[in-house]
């Protein structure tokens, strides 16, 4: 448990605790340790989950004492406004290209115009006019692209919701 001791002693040190005061509470910790193995009472019991993090139990323990300010609790993480801007217009520009391919506008025609000259009966040659028209989405390629890469954008944003929820709000040092 000496390791423990030594631990606590580095993080007083780094936090700037006094040394007369470091070493006071390092022999506290110490001796309380020693205590607690002879009454057969483990570490983990007298310390709890403490125990498996001397520097977060020192630094607490130090703010308790008064000797160092205690850390601020700090609040839950709000969504930064860009992340709800993203998926906000990630899910708009699906829906406009979507409706886009779904009525096919805008299009365009082609139309091809061939003139022949049939003969006729006894009047000779009579010219006939013919109309070829072909129909075809101009935006098409350009609209499943921009579905496709805003379907893209719509999972990246969900990653990022889910990524921020796991990373859960930060919390103030454990007591």
């Amino acid at each position: 448990m000496s390791d423990f001791v030594e631990q606590c002693r580095r993080e007083w040190k780094r936090l700037q605790v006094p040394d007369p005061l470091a070493e006071e509470m390092a022999a506290d910790l110490a001796s309380d340790l020693r205590e607690a193995e002879a009454e057969g009472v483990s570490a983990e019991e007298l310390l709890g989950r403490s125990v498996f993090d001397p520097k977060t139990f020192a630094a607490s323990w130090a703010a308790e004492r008064g000797i160092i300010p205690a850390a601020p609790e700090r609040r839950t993480r709000r969504r930064p406004l860009v992340l709800v801007a993203f998926t906000a217009v990630s899910a708009l520009v699906v829906f406009v290209s979507a409706l886009a391919l779904a009525t096919g506008q805008p299009q365009a025609s082609i139309v091809a115009t061939t003139r022949s000259h049939r003969p006729s009966a006894p009047a000779g040659f009579v010219p006939t006019t013919r109309h070829l028209v072909a129909q075809a989405s101009l935006a098409a390629p350009v609209e499943w692209i921009l579905l496709v890469l805003a379907i893209l954008a719509l999972g990246f944003a969900a990653w990022l919701w889910t990524s921020w929820n796991r990373s859960g709000p930060t919390r103030g040092l454990p007591a």
